[in-house]
């Protein structure tokens, strides 16, 4: 139990009617968790408007009450406090609430279209080895040390990040790496923690159902940066033409890294195959079991962020070689029939396009390369017949799918998918709606030495249609189609 004025400490306030000084229970934003004293924070969600349940939250024993407008009618012994926005009220909150944990670690946001979640668990695996108490906040997982907890969002909710942050405090944890959405920042979950860095690892397609423009997604990741610290750091990939944008009005200690241009983290890729990346990083050689051009820029955020956390530059280089890759992100293995399946959570142009471009870098050009892709239902239509236009154009074979169709219907994703494929691709390119299917028959067509790309879902282990979750793997389904067709 605290005293509500506590919790309110840093929130900008516009109104107040009733005691601040009551004593209150949790804070709350799902009036359906409310429980007697309990702080019901009213937040206008894309879906619902929690000042739709202002009423019910009393009724079920909330005697505070966060929002945005103030109902028509008043309850006595109930405190109403106005904010001017209930998601920046409800962080600053729960950081009070829960003690401020995040300065009692050191806390590093990973941002960017794609790369978050390998960097961030890159990280925590790097951290582990050294020997430090870690803890990972990403979209595969959330760990607390050693301790395995389920990821629901990229970014969870302001009350649940400062809640794994006190369980990291309670475990001795000394450093943190959290994926940072543009929809988590736009939704100020991240404001009151206190990041002692910030990683920028690219920016391309993506989120524009929810962000409008591509200046405004820029921008919400860039207003991740103009809230570090001036005693933190930001690293950012310049060559990606959006990484100085994430400087410019920033007071953190700036540092950079890159493939192609001067930075303060440089690489050169000598080798690039199954087996793994050979780099030459500043003026060492390194090799990583990590595949790809995209996995280089990667190898490089980790060395840098690790570097400026004070960890030894030998010791580094030497841990950079003992991390493994995550799941979903480039996962593959080789058949007994020596096809290669890979498995891959690429699902945007860029993604896909670098997943792609990586296989054709590796591979003889004598084997085929099949790849099966969807769309996801509910978001950024147009992207599709990019998808599709960058598969086509970078396989041999490509088999358009469903991914999560979500409340659409699939047959209309793959359609506008096929937009994008040109009149010399449309022989190489089937439609199979059914996702299962699409993979079986991948693995029929495929003989020795092919390769399969399974795109889009990566680590995830359902397929969600018209509100439903199913239980679906691609990694577990290839692996079983591959063995039952002797392949």
């Amino acid at each position: 139990m605290m005293v509500l004025k506590d919790i309110l400490y840093k929130v900008t306030i516009n109104a107040v009617v009733g005691s601040t000084s009551i004593t209150v229970g949790k804070i709350e934003f799902d009036s359906r968790q409310i429980e007697v004293n309990d702080i019901f924070v009213a937040i206008s969600g894309t879906i619902t408007d929690g000042h739709n349940f202002i009423e019910k939250a009393i009724k079920d024993g909330a005697t505070a009450i966060i929002c945005e407008a103030l109902p028509e009618d008043l309850e006595d012994g109930v405190t109403y406090i106005k904010v001017a926005n209930s998601n920046q009220a409800m962080a600053y909150m729960a950081a009070n609430f829960y003690g401020h944990p995040s300065e009692n670690l050191k806390l590093v946001g990973v941002t960017g279209t794609n790369g978050k979640t390998t960097v961030s668990s890159l990280l925590y695996q790097l951290f582990k080895k050294a020997g430090y108490k870690v803890g990972l906040l990403s979209t595969v997982k959330i760990m607390v040390d050693n301790t395995e907890y389920k990821a629901t969002h990229t970014t969870p909710d302001s009350l649940t990040i400062n809640s794994y942050l006190q369980l990291m405090n309670d475990e001795g944890v000394e450093f943190c790496f959290m994926e940072v959405s543009s929809h988590g920042i736009h939704q100020s979950r991240t404001e009151g923690l206190k990041f002692e860095g910030g990683i920028f690892t690219n920016l391309s397609h993506d989120h524009l159902d929810y962000h409008n423009t591509f200046a405004e997604y820029r921008d919400v990741k860039k207003r991740f940066f103009d809230q570090l610290p001036k005693d933190a750091f930001a690293l950012t990939n310049i060559d990606d033409k959006n990484g100085l944008v994430m400087f410019q009005n920033t007071a953190a200690k700036k540092h950079t890294y890159a493939l192609k241009n001067y930075a303060d983290y440089r690489a050169q890729i000598l080798e690039n195959e199954f087996g793994g990346l050979l780099l030459k990083l500043n003026e060492s050689e390194l090799w990583s079991r990590l595949i790809g051009s995209f996995n280089a820029y990667n190898i490089l955020a980790i060395y840098g962020a690790a570097e400026l956390l004070g960890l030894d530059k030998v010791e580094i280089l030497r841990l950079i070689s003992e991390v493994e890759n995550v799941a979903g992100r480039f996962q593959y293995f080789m058949s007994e029939g020596k096809i290669t399946a890979i498995v891959d959570y690429a699902h945007t142009p860029d993604a896909l396009k670098n997943v792609l471009e990586t296989i054709n870098d590796i591979r003889t050009k004598n084997e085929n390369l099949i790849t099966v892709v969807g769309c996801g239902g509910n978001r950024d239509k147009t992207k599709r017949p990019k998808m599709a236009h960058i598969a086509s154009a970078l396989s041999t074979k490509v088999i358009l799918t469903s991914d999560n169709p979500r409340n659409e219907v699939p047959e209309t994703i793959i359609e506008e998918m096929e937009k994008g494929v040109e009149p010399q691709n449309f022989k190489k390119t089937l439609s199979i709606t059914d996702r299962n299917q699409a993979i079986k028959t991948a693995c029929q067509m495929a003989g020795p030495n092919d390769i399969i790309l399974i795109a889009g879902k990566g680590h995830e282990t359902y397929q969600e249609i018209k509100g439903e979750r199913f239980d679906f793997d691609d990694y577990k389904i290839v692996q079983d189609y591959l063995k039952r067709l002797k392949k």
